[in-house]
């Protein structure tokens, strides 16, 4: 299998994000993290919110220049705001668009010529969300079931050039839920997946060798309510 290189990670300061980072450098490659805060783990890293698409492509271009190419891109940055669609304000419900959707497509974007480059590697991260919809979520819900048409609008578009995977994770121990209302938590005997586990289906996407590729990984509890 093939070395992973340099791997821009988005939301790499957290969860899944610095999971996958850690996978990578401890794989011998070089994660450059693009996060609104630091990543305490210390990796190559430039400051940015994701919900600005400009501030995102110029985000790339640092990571580009600071790394001198990208062989990978992991857009493991994610949002959410629970609620009715009544409820939630507009502003919150655009930032859940802003950063799953707009921000996920604005990142590739930039990366592309890099990554055409180094006939390189993508994984999008959608959710078990992205098949399942579910009341009180219709701004995450829309937010994945467009990474869904997006990912696979992508892998058609640059077959034989980039590989693309669409990781499609169930319900993780990571801080997602923090500040959620508690009737928008997992139970206290929820069973969970460590990031850590799952950053290893995403090692193992890019780490395929070329011309073989991963198109969709579904990566699950084993009691996860959402699946199948």
């Amino acid at each position: 299998m093939n070395s992973v290189g340099t791997v821009v990670v988005t939301g790499g300061s957290s969860g899944l994000g610095a999971a996958v980072a850690a996978a990578v450098a401890a794989e011998g490659g070089r994660p450059v993290v693009l996060d609104r805060v630091p990543p305490e783990s210390g990796h190559e890293h430039i400051v940015v919110d994701l919900a600005d698409s400009r501030a995102a492509e110029r985000a790339v271009a640092d990571a580009a220049a600071l790394a001198g190419g990208i062989d990978a891109v992991v857009t493991a940055a994610g949002t959410d705001r629970c609620g009715t669609l009544a409820e939630v304000p507009g502003d919150e419900w655009d930032r859940v668009i802003q950063v799953n959707l707009l921000g996920t497509a604005a990142v590739i974007r930039a990366a592309l010529p890099h990554l055409t480059e180094s006939r390189g590697r993508v994984v999008t991260v959608a959710s078990t969300l992205a098949f399942r919809a579910l009341s009180d979520a219709t701004a995450y819900c829309a937010s994945k079931f467009a990474i869904v048409g997006f990912t696979r609008a992508l892998a058609a578009e640059t077959k034989g050039q980039v590989g693309v995977t669409m990781l499609v994770p169930g319900g993780m121990q990571t801080h997602f839920f923090d500040d959620r209302d508690p009737r928008y938590k997992p139970g206290p005997d929820a069973k969970l997946n460590r990031p850590e586990d799952v950053a290893q289906a995403v090692l193992f996407a890019l780490k395929q060798p070329a011309g073989c590729e991963v198109r969709e990984l579904v990566i699950t509890p084993a009691e996860e309510p959402s699946w199948p």
